[in-house]
């Protein structure tokens, strides 16, 4: 087969869906697509199949390899056994799915935060990192003398899920007090129309922070506290030398990173400074760049004999 070999990285997200192939000798092109507020997990792989086929038609060669960004949570073999945006996906085998959709295509599916850890840690040129991604959920991933921990085959690292409120409200997951029922995109959203008393839509929240309303203020503010609870946390056992704070909310809401630090500072101990906090170098497109390195760093296949 002629033309340009390339590599494609896939970022499954909760609301939306975004693609990139790239390779040597070709602009990269890029897509995205929402999934449907109804639909289930056949009519999500149709919606997939056919972004899938664009890409296709629009990259001029095969494409060598993908890796796929995932939020939900996937067991040894890879397939999803959670994921409460999308319940029915429960079971999915979404690496032979997208092996049926793009054939002599390598695949691999790794967790969203992880990859996006790894591919900040690259922009940034730091060995030892910690991710916060501020999304539909809070993803999050560590980088360890210049590795993921703490490592695929033990397990995603998930900040997200660490519980700061034995009180709080409910996670998506069924636990009780995560950080993600307080902090991630929709957790601050519920919360602004606690504090506004009516719907409050992301457009709208913007809008009102930027104009410093107390109700959009004190809603942004109670997460960031949050996050830097679990940042702390965290930096007491891995020592980080920096903290990286990105996803969509992030990308939307750069003031965040400040905020996140200055709770982080108020709760450091003497000796024990809270890390430098950054914004996402690759802002909302983390876990993209890392789908695409590990789509990069796949092992090829030995030819049959």
């Amino acid at each position: 087969m002629s033309g340009i070999t390339g590599f494609l990285g896939i970022d499954v997200g909760g609301t939306k869906v975004a693609v990139r192939v790239e390779g040597a000798g070709a602009d990269p092109y890029r897509t995205t697509f929402r999934w449907s507020a109804d639909g289930g997990v056949a009519d999500d792989m149709a919606a997939l199949a056919r972004t899938l086929a664009e890409v296709r038609r629009h990259w001029p060669g095969p494409l060598r390899a993908a890796g796929v960004a995932m939020p939900a949570t996937l067991d040894a073999a890879g397939r999803v056994t959670t994921w409460p945006n999308r319940p029915s996906w429960a079971g999915l085998d979404l690496a032979a799915e997208l092996r049926a959709m793009l054939p002599g295509t390598e695949v691999a599916c790794a967790d969203d935060g992880d990859l996006a850890a790894l591919a900040e840690a690259r922009a940034a040129g730091l060995d030892d990192l910690l991710y916060l991604g501020i999304g539909t959920g809070i993803g999050g991933g560590a980088v360890v003398g210049g590795k993921l921990f703490p490592g695929s085959a033990r397990g995603s690292f998930e900040i997200g899920h660490l519980v700061v409120d034995r009180c709080g409200a409910r996670c998506d997951c069924g636990r009780v007090g995560c950080v993600q029922s307080r902090a991630s995109g929709p957790a601050i959203l519920r919360r602004a129309a606690e504090l506004r008393d009516a719907p409050v839509e992301p457009g709208e929240l913007r809008e009102a922070w930027s104009r410093q309303e107390s109700w959009a203020v004190v809603a942004v503010d109670e997460a960031c506290a949050v996050l830097a609870a679990a940042v702390v946390g965290t930096a007491e056992l891995l020592h980080p030398s920096a903290v990286v704070v990105g996803g969509g909310f992030g990308d939307a809401f750069p003031e965040v990173t400040a905020l996140v630090e200055r709770h982080a500072r108020a709760l450091a101990r003497p000796g024990r400074p809270a890390p430098p906090h950054l914004p996402a170098r690759l802002g909302g497109l983390s876990s993209l760049h890392g789908a695409l390195h590990l789509a990069r760093t796949l092992p090829i296949p030995a030819p049959a004999i």
